[in-house]
């Protein structure tokens, strides 16, 4: 590719997207640049706290649980008071949990602080999610999810290199820098990104029709049981679980395995890094690729690829062995990521956006609550490879599974969503969206090619 063509892809990679956009882009950059709790939490216990891998799977779990809680209560805060404050309170609470967690020395009290940090942290991903959905017109979700992952993962790259050398020198570091790095988030919230909720966006729900949905007509409330009726969506939050009890292995079955063949944190670091790396490099350009591919074939490939990628590490050896195995399912996350995210937001009401998105983050809480402990449980008692080979078949399953939901999925109708239609109740923060024809037509359904818009298109 020539350094023209080069110039030219990232520029429509980038362009078009609203200003509000581009700040809550920055806030998830430098919330990730300062990530270690949950990358480094069980080498922390179980290495230099000298835990089994047990105790450290249940501390995780723990971790994974405060997440199950808040990922419910913050979908409805997100619906009800707004995104901003739920992100600016989230961000602050998770600050101040995290450099608290650095000080515990009691287990139980380890504990008590790491079930609190995962109800912390995990409760902005609805407001995030929602805001995101609020401000990128529906052409350009898949370009603005992949560009907002692609972030979480520059910022992972760079923080799993330097956290596993911090970790060598002292973890409580670690601790107090992402509790400064998620402080500073909180600020940029609340100085630079206004409020995006749709007007009435605490009772109506311009929804999709239709007893299969289990969505609502207009000014009908949307509450938790009508997320849980709609059978489609529950289907795709049923998948998500399989496939993040596949990926949350990066950073619990992987770190205790590498630490129990006789790597340092500062090995492990460098192998996880892979995965943030190569999602720098690859994202934009992959996400070009697959912008107009069907979901369904993407989702099922994706899937195997997790799946496999994972049961490889059974055969690793030396270091960069790991690492071509965590190529191997960052290809999958560089697929499945701003796809699902996509079919996720196609899914949802707009006014049921945070409620909608709190239960899809409720799949990934629910799997880093089961993954640690999954992977404690096994590695304790079979080693490693079997893990190994369980991610092989949770793989298979999910893939199978993407494959039947995808084909059944009928025509439907989709909500109004005020980005797309110049609705009157838009929020005010998508008003500097470009000018241009307003889309009146519905979504595609999700079996569909993605939506494009011009020559680049599109979590």
């Amino acid at each position: 590719m020539s350094a023209a063509s080069l110039r030219r892809a990232v520029r429509e990679s980038v362009s078009g997207l609203p200003r509000a956009f581009w700040w809550l882009w920055t806030s998830t950059l430098v919330n990730r640049l300062g990530a270690f709790v949950a990358t480094f939490m069980t080498l922390y216990l179980t290495l230099d706290r000298g835990y089994s891998a047990s105790f450290a799977g249940l501390v995780v779990a723990l971790h994974g649980l405060g997440g199950v809680v808040s990922s419910l209560v913050a979908g409805v805060m997100t619906d009800r008071l707004g995104r901003r404050p739920t992100l600016l309170a989230a961000q602050a609470s998770t600050a101040f949990s995290v450099a608290l967690l650095g000080f515990m020395e009691h287990p139980a009290a380890i504990a008590a602080v790491a079930l609190l940090v995962g109800m912390t942290s995990n409760a902005s991903r609805p407001a995030v999610a929602a805001m995101m959905a609020d401000i990128v017109r529906p052409e350009d979700r898949v370009r603005a999810f992949a560009l907002n992952y692609w972030a979480i993962n520059l910022g992972f790259a760079v923080s799993a290199t330097a956290a596993g050398l911090i970790a060598e020198y002292s973890y409580l570091a670690g601790f107090l820098g992402e509790a400064a790095l998620t402080l500073a988030c909180a600020v940029l919230v609340y100085v630079k990104l206004p409020e995006s909720r749709p007007e009435g966006g605490g009772a109506g729900a311009s929804g999709a029709s239709g007893a299969a949905s289990g969505k609502t007509g207009a000014g009908t409330e949307i509450g938790l049981g009508t997320v849980l009726r709609d059978g489609r969506f529950m289907g795709v939050v049923g998948l998500s679980f399989l496939i993040s009890l596949i990926f949350t292995q990066g950073s619990v079955g992987l770190p205790v395995a590498m630490g129990s063949a006789g790597f340092s944190p500062g090995d492990y670091g460098l192998v996880i890094a892979v995965n943030g790396f190569l999602i720098v490099a690859l994202q934009i350009p992959v996400t070009r690729l697959i912008e107009h591919r069907d979901p369904q074939k993407l989702l099922v490939i994706s899937a195997l690829l997790a799946g496999y990628g994972f049961a490889l590490t059974a055969f690793a050896g030396p270091v960069w062995a790991y690492g071509l195995t965590v190529c191997v399912w960052t290809l999958a996350e560089i697929v499945n990521s701003p796809t699902q995210m996509s079919l996720v937001v196609r899914l949802s009401p707009v006014h049921g956006r945070g409620r909608y998105q709190g239960v899809y983050t409720m799949s990934w809480a629910v799997a880093a609550l089961v993954a640690p402990l999954m992977a404690g449980f096994m590695i304790d008692r079979w080693g490693a490879g079997r893990l190994w080979a369980a991610t092989g078949v949770l793989g298979t399953v999910a893939a199978a599974g993407y494959w039947l939901l995808m084909r059944n999925l009928p025509e439907g109708d989709r909500g109004t969503d005020p980005v797309a239609a110049g609705d009157a109740a838009a929020p005010k923060a998508a008003q500097p969206l470009p000018t241009g024809p307003a889309l009146a037509a519905p979504l595609p359904a999700p079996a569909d090619p993605l939506p494009t818009s011009g020559p680049v298109g599109a979590s």
